[in-house]
Protein backbone atom coordinates (compact mmCIF):
# COMPACT_ATOMS: atom_id res chain seq x y z
CA UNK A 1 0.00 0.00 0.00
CA UNK A 2 3.18 2.24 1.09
CA UNK A 3 4.58 1.71 -2.24
CA UNK A 4 1.49 2.32 -4.65
CA UNK A 5 0.87 5.89 -2.60
CA UNK A 6 5.11 6.40 -3.09
CA UNK A 7 4.40 6.15 -7.02
CA UNK A 8 0.98 8.06 -7.19
CA UNK A 9 2.83 10.62 -5.41
CA UNK A 10 5.74 10.50 -8.06
CA UNK A 11 4.18 9.89 -10.76
CA UNK A 12 2.06 13.42 -10.16
CA UNK A 13 5.22 15.03 -9.46
CA UNK A 14 6.72 13.94 -13.10
CA UNK A 15 3.29 15.69 -14.19
CA UNK A 16 3.56 18.84 -12.56
CA UNK A 17 4.53 22.09 -14.01
CA UNK A 18 5.80 25.29 -12.74
CA UNK A 19 4.26 28.57 -13.59
CA UNK A 20 7.90 29.77 -14.69
CA UNK A 21 8.18 26.72 -17.09
CA UNK A 22 4.80 27.62 -18.78
CA UNK A 23 5.80 30.79 -19.16
CA UNK A 24 9.46 30.21 -20.97
CA UNK A 25 7.44 28.06 -22.61
CA UNK A 26 4.82 30.37 -23.58
CA UNK A 27 7.44 32.89 -25.12
CA UNK A 28 9.50 29.91 -26.67
CA UNK A 29 6.56 28.98 -29.34
CA UNK A 30 5.95 32.88 -30.14
CA UNK A 31 9.89 33.52 -30.80
CA UNK A 32 11.71 33.42 -34.21
CA UNK A 33 9.51 35.56 -36.24
CA UNK A 34 12.64 38.30 -36.61
CA UNK A 35 10.17 40.76 -38.08
CA UNK A 36 6.76 41.45 -39.05
CA UNK A 37 4.54 43.95 -40.77
CA UNK A 38 0.88 43.98 -40.91
CA UNK A 39 -2.61 45.90 -41.10
CA UNK A 40 -4.74 45.98 -38.23
CA UNK A 41 -8.32 47.22 -37.24
CA UNK A 42 -8.94 48.76 -34.15
CA UNK A 43 -12.56 47.82 -33.05
CA UNK A 44 -13.89 50.18 -29.54
CA UNK A 45 -17.46 48.91 -27.96
CA UNK A 46 -18.84 50.92 -25.69
CA UNK A 47 -21.32 49.97 -23.01
CA UNK A 48 -24.24 50.80 -25.03
CA UNK A 49 -23.30 48.26 -27.64
CA UNK A 50 -22.11 51.16 -29.93
CA UNK A 51 -18.61 50.53 -32.12
CA UNK A 52 -16.40 52.45 -33.85
CA UNK A 53 -13.32 51.24 -35.93
CA UNK A 54 -9.61 52.52 -36.77
CA UNK A 55 -7.36 51.08 -39.24
CA UNK A 56 -3.68 51.32 -38.88
CA UNK A 57 -0.30 49.38 -39.85
CA UNK A 58 1.83 47.73 -37.79
CA UNK A 59 5.39 46.76 -38.05
CA UNK A 60 7.66 44.76 -35.09
CA UNK A 61 11.29 44.01 -34.74
CA UNK A 62 12.55 41.08 -32.35
CA UNK A 63 15.29 41.35 -30.82
CA UNK A 64 16.85 39.91 -27.26
CA UNK A 65 17.35 43.19 -25.88
CA UNK A 66 13.49 43.59 -26.01
CA UNK A 67 11.37 44.02 -29.55
CA UNK A 68 10.73 47.48 -30.57
CA UNK A 69 7.08 48.31 -32.67
CA UNK A 70 5.84 51.01 -34.36
CA UNK A 71 2.02 51.67 -34.98
CA UNK A 72 0.62 54.36 -37.36
CA UNK A 73 -3.21 55.13 -37.44
CA UNK A 74 -4.28 55.28 -41.20
CA UNK A 75 -8.42 55.96 -40.32
CA UNK A 76 -10.53 57.57 -39.48
CA UNK A 77 -9.39 61.17 -39.82
CA UNK A 78 -9.69 62.19 -36.54
CA UNK A 79 -6.99 60.04 -35.64
CA UNK A 80 -4.74 59.61 -38.93
CA UNK A 81 -1.29 60.37 -38.78
CA UNK A 82 -0.56 59.20 -35.33
CA UNK A 83 2.14 57.25 -34.72
CA UNK A 84 3.04 54.95 -31.83
CA UNK A 85 6.50 54.15 -30.85
CA UNK A 86 7.60 51.17 -28.53
CA UNK A 87 11.34 50.69 -27.38
CA UNK A 88 10.92 47.21 -25.18
CA UNK A 89 13.48 46.97 -22.07
CA UNK A 90 13.76 43.31 -20.38
CA UNK A 91 15.55 45.05 -16.64
CA UNK A 92 13.34 48.49 -17.24
CA UNK A 93 10.27 50.02 -18.08
CA UNK A 94 9.94 50.36 -21.75
CA UNK A 95 10.78 53.53 -23.76
CA UNK A 96 7.08 54.96 -25.42
CA UNK A 97 6.44 58.09 -27.54
CA UNK A 98 3.10 59.07 -28.95
CA UNK A 99 2.87 61.10 -32.58
CA UNK A 100 0.17 63.82 -32.12
CA UNK A 101 0.01 65.06 -35.86
CA UNK A 102 -2.70 67.99 -34.65
CA UNK A 103 0.00 69.35 -32.46
CA UNK A 104 2.98 67.96 -34.80
CA UNK A 105 4.94 66.92 -31.94
CA UNK A 106 6.27 63.85 -30.23
CA UNK A 107 4.88 63.03 -26.87
CA UNK A 108 7.23 60.48 -24.39
CA UNK A 109 4.49 58.41 -22.32
CA UNK A 110 5.78 58.72 -18.94
CA UNK A 111 6.31 55.65 -16.94
CA UNK A 112 3.44 56.58 -14.01
CA UNK A 113 1.29 56.99 -17.31
CA UNK A 114 1.59 53.21 -18.61
CA UNK A 115 -1.50 52.16 -16.88
CA UNK A 116 -3.29 54.73 -18.95
CA UNK A 117 -5.90 54.16 -22.00
CA UNK A 118 -4.11 53.90 -25.05
CA UNK A 119 -5.95 56.00 -27.68
CA UNK A 120 -9.37 55.68 -25.96
CA UNK A 121 -9.06 52.15 -25.90
CA UNK A 122 -9.59 49.17 -23.30
CA UNK A 123 -5.72 48.15 -24.03
CA UNK A 124 -3.25 50.30 -21.69
CA UNK A 125 0.08 51.89 -22.94
CA UNK A 126 1.26 48.86 -20.43
CA UNK A 127 -0.89 45.90 -22.54
CA UNK A 128 0.96 47.04 -25.45
CA UNK A 129 4.53 45.20 -24.65
CA UNK A 130 5.22 41.98 -26.06
CA UNK A 131 5.04 39.35 -23.19
CA UNK A 132 8.20 38.71 -21.80
CA UNK A 133 8.27 36.03 -18.54
CA UNK A 134 11.62 38.27 -17.48
CA UNK A 135 9.29 40.89 -16.32
CA UNK A 136 7.35 38.86 -13.88
CA UNK A 137 7.60 37.66 -10.95
CA UNK A 138 6.43 33.58 -10.54
CA UNK A 139 5.98 31.31 -7.79
CA UNK A 140 4.78 27.41 -7.82
CA UNK A 141 3.66 25.01 -10.40
CA UNK A 142 0.71 25.94 -12.67
CA UNK A 143 -2.86 24.35 -11.86
CA UNK A 144 -4.77 22.24 -14.53
CA UNK A 145 -8.13 23.42 -15.80
CA UNK A 146 -10.06 23.59 -18.84
CA UNK A 147 -11.24 26.59 -20.62
CA UNK A 148 -13.79 26.41 -23.65
CA UNK A 149 -13.16 22.43 -23.42
CA UNK A 150 -9.06 22.50 -24.25
CA UNK A 151 -6.71 21.32 -21.23
CA UNK A 152 -4.99 24.66 -19.50
CA UNK A 153 -2.75 25.61 -17.35
CA UNK A 154 -3.75 28.28 -14.68
CA UNK A 155 -1.01 30.39 -13.16
CA UNK A 156 -0.64 33.64 -11.79
CA UNK A 157 2.13 36.20 -12.15
CA UNK A 158 3.23 39.55 -10.84
CA UNK A 159 4.66 42.30 -12.75
CA UNK A 160 8.05 43.26 -11.29
CA UNK A 161 7.50 47.05 -12.27
CA UNK A 162 6.47 49.32 -9.51
CA UNK A 163 4.87 51.66 -12.55
CA UNK A 164 2.52 48.52 -13.60
CA UNK A 165 -1.53 49.51 -13.05
CA UNK A 166 -1.65 45.15 -12.18
CA UNK A 167 -1.20 44.03 -8.64
CA UNK A 168 -1.27 40.07 -10.29
CA UNK A 169 -2.59 38.54 -13.70
CA UNK A 170 -4.07 35.29 -13.92
CA UNK A 171 -2.83 33.43 -17.06
CA UNK A 172 -4.92 30.20 -18.90
CA UNK A 173 -2.29 28.38 -21.82
CA UNK A 174 -3.28 25.89 -23.84
CA UNK A 175 -1.33 22.27 -22.47
CA UNK A 176 -0.93 21.34 -25.52
CA UNK A 177 0.24 23.90 -27.54
CA UNK A 178 1.43 26.43 -24.78
CA UNK A 179 -0.42 29.35 -26.74
CA UNK A 180 -1.70 31.72 -24.02
CA UNK A 181 -5.58 31.72 -24.37
CA UNK A 182 -6.66 33.61 -21.68
CA UNK A 183 -5.39 36.69 -18.94
CA UNK A 184 -7.12 37.96 -16.42
CA UNK A 185 -5.85 41.31 -15.12
CA UNK A 186 -6.17 42.79 -11.76
CA UNK A 187 -6.28 46.91 -10.14
CA UNK A 188 -4.50 47.81 -7.66
CA UNK A 189 -7.24 47.50 -5.28
CA UNK A 190 -6.89 43.71 -6.37
CA UNK A 191 -10.05 43.50 -7.92
CA UNK A 192 -11.01 41.69 -11.69
CA UNK A 193 -10.30 44.98 -13.81
CA UNK A 194 -10.31 43.18 -17.54
CA UNK A 195 -9.64 39.83 -19.29
CA UNK A 196 -8.04 39.67 -22.72
CA UNK A 197 -9.13 36.52 -24.79
CA UNK A 198 -6.47 35.36 -28.04
CA UNK A 199 -9.68 34.64 -30.01
CA UNK A 200 -7.41 33.18 -32.96
CA UNK A 201 -3.85 32.85 -34.15
CA UNK A 202 -2.86 31.75 -37.32
CA UNK A 203 1.29 30.01 -38.31
CA UNK A 204 2.67 32.10 -40.80
CA UNK A 205 5.81 30.54 -42.25
CA UNK A 206 6.33 28.24 -39.40
CA UNK A 207 5.75 30.51 -36.51
CA UNK A 208 2.92 31.48 -34.04
CA UNK A 209 0.94 34.78 -34.70
CA UNK A 210 -2.23 36.33 -32.96
CA UNK A 211 -4.80 37.26 -35.42
CA UNK A 212 -7.42 38.42 -33.50
CA UNK A 213 -7.34 39.52 -29.22
CA UNK A 214 -10.29 41.32 -26.98
CA UNK A 215 -9.77 43.12 -24.35
CA UNK A 216 -13.01 43.63 -21.69
CA UNK A 217 -13.22 46.18 -19.36
CA UNK A 218 -15.60 44.49 -16.40
CA UNK A 219 -15.66 48.02 -14.18
CA UNK A 220 -16.74 50.39 -17.08
CA UNK A 221 -18.17 47.18 -19.43
CA UNK A 222 -16.81 48.40 -22.61
CA UNK A 223 -14.44 46.11 -25.29
CA UNK A 224 -11.88 47.14 -27.79
CA UNK A 225 -10.76 43.98 -30.52
CA UNK A 226 -7.64 43.94 -32.27
CA UNK A 227 -7.05 42.28 -35.71
CA UNK A 228 -4.45 41.68 -37.53
CA UNK A 229 -4.40 40.90 -41.19
CA UNK A 230 -2.01 40.28 -44.34
CA UNK A 231 0.66 39.75 -41.72
CA UNK A 232 3.85 39.22 -43.23
CA UNK A 233 7.02 37.91 -41.07
CA UNK A 234 10.97 37.55 -41.44
CA UNK A 235 11.37 40.78 -43.13
CA UNK A 236 14.49 43.09 -43.60
CA UNK A 237 13.67 45.60 -41.30
CA UNK A 238 16.38 47.02 -39.18
CA UNK A 239 16.37 49.47 -35.95
CA UNK A 240 16.71 52.67 -37.67
CA UNK A 241 13.03 52.02 -38.92
CA UNK A 242 11.95 52.46 -35.41
CA UNK A 243 14.29 55.54 -34.51
CA UNK A 244 12.67 57.83 -32.76
CA UNK A 245 12.85 60.00 -35.94
CA UNK A 246 10.40 58.19 -38.02
CA UNK A 247 7.56 59.41 -35.63
CA UNK A 248 7.48 62.99 -37.46
CA UNK A 249 8.04 61.38 -41.04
Amino acid sequence: MLKTLILVVLSINLFAITNQEVANKCEAVMKGFKSSKSQMQMTLINANKQRRSRDMSMMTLESSKGNKSLMTFLSPADVKGTKFLNHEHINKDDDQWLYLPALKRVKRIASSSKSGSFMGSEFSYEDLSSFNPKKYIFKGDAKVGTLNGKKVYIGERTPKSKNSGYTKEVSYVDAKTFLIQKVDYYDRKHELLKTATFDKYNKIDGKWRVVQMTMVNHQNHKKTILVWKNEKIKLHLRDKDFNKRVLKR
